[in-house]
């Protein structure tokens, strides 16, 4: 009897490991929560300053602009497509509207400033789309050009000289912050208001995902582009929809890059458009499209931040950052491979 009770234990033991994995396997953000969880913990372990709030206040700053590119990426991934040239929107946005401020209208509010970024980001992103849809080419190469033609214009008419002297009222807002904090050794740490930008535009992905008929297009479109247009969605029309959309996140994070840093470089965001796309994928979106959430998004922004902030505290060099973010990447293509197997 003790040896049949004994084995029940662990057959029941062993189901529950196994609907566990299975959990897991279905739910990708996650296995994300989870390897931030233990990377808080290794890194809080083994160096305790990592809990000082004023961390946590950089980890939050840190997060904005690529929070903010990771949603449009996450957008245009749902629908099937791939976009690597927000980067350099951010960039021909951020330098041209800073300069045409400074000169024509230095008095300007924030609030202009943010919507002509976010129309210009949004004009530059429907191009993208309009290219994708009249060339029928795949989504990666015309971005790839877009994103040369870009850097290319910049380069030539611009040049890398850095842009200094910013509007006074990107350069108040970049100061701005909610929150101060004082630590017991009499340093002082804040909270920046443009951490807000980052909240609004997760709120409005979210609800435009999951609350709107453009938001199921988008996933239809994703999950398989023929039967989607079987159904009667309009495929030019959603492309468009979710290139300009990434471009109008690309344009507002631009600017908050400007007012956090209190300068316009033309080529300080250039080399980043990876690790936005592998943020996106470690939270659950699939390079083939028709998935992924704004929830697991910001996980997987999370995720990046910790291995690029806060590996240093714990005397890991920086050179080691690409290689366990590609063990990260690895993992999750691993989960979705188990997950399309069964």
């Amino acid at each position: 009897m003790t040896d049949i009770a004994t084995q029940h234990r662990r057959d029941g033991t062993a189901s529950h490991g196994v609907r566990l994995s299975r959990w897991f396997i279905h739910h990708p953000p996650a296995v994300t929560l989870l390897l931030i969880v233990l990377v808080c913990l290794v890194v809080g372990t083994l160096n305790p300053a990592f809990w000082q709030v004023s961390n946590l206040f950089d980890m939050a700053r840190s997060s904005v602009v690529s929070g903010l590119f990771a949603l449009g990426v996450l957008v245009v991934l749902a629908a099937g497509g791939l976009d690597v040239s927000f980067t350099a929107i951010a960039a021909l946005v951020m330098y041209v509207i800073t300069k045409l401020v400074t000169d024509l209208a230095p008095g300007m509010s924030m609030a202009p400033i943010l919507l002509m970024a976010a129309a210009g980001g949004a004009l530059l992103g429907a191009a993208n789309g309009l290219l994708v849809s009249a060339l029928r080419a795949p989504s990666l190469i015309v971005t790839i050009g877009t994103q040369y033609v870009i850097r290319g214009f910049l380069l030539t008419f611009v040049g890398t000289a850095l842009f200094m002297n910013i509007p006074a009222s990107m350069d108040a807002f970049g100061k701005y912050a909610l929150f101060h904090h004082q630590s017991a050794g009499g340093g002082t740490s804040a909270l920046p208001a443009y951490v807000l930008a980052l909240a609004v535009a997760a709120v409005a992905t979210w609800y435009l995902l999951q609350r709107t008929l453009m938001g199921r297009a988008i996933y239809a479109v994703g999950g398989n582009a023929d039967i989607a247009q079987r159904l009667g969605y309009n495929l030019r029309n959603v492309r468009v929809f979710v290139f300009a959309y990434a471009g109008l996140l690309a344009g507002i994070a631009g600017i908050m890059h400007v007012a956090s840093n209190r300068l316009a470089n033309p080529f300080d965001l250039a080399g980043s458009e990876l690790e936005v796309i592998a943020a996106v994928v470690l939270g659950g979106a699939r390079i083939t499209g028709g998935s992924g959430s704004v929830v697991g998004t910001l996980l997987g922004v999370i995720l990046i931040t910790l291995v690029n902030n806060v590996l240093i505290l714990v005397g890991i060099p920086s050179t080691w950052q690409l290689a366990i973010i590609g063990a990260f990447i690895v993992l999750a293509g691993m989960l979705f491979s188990i997950k399309r197997t069964r």
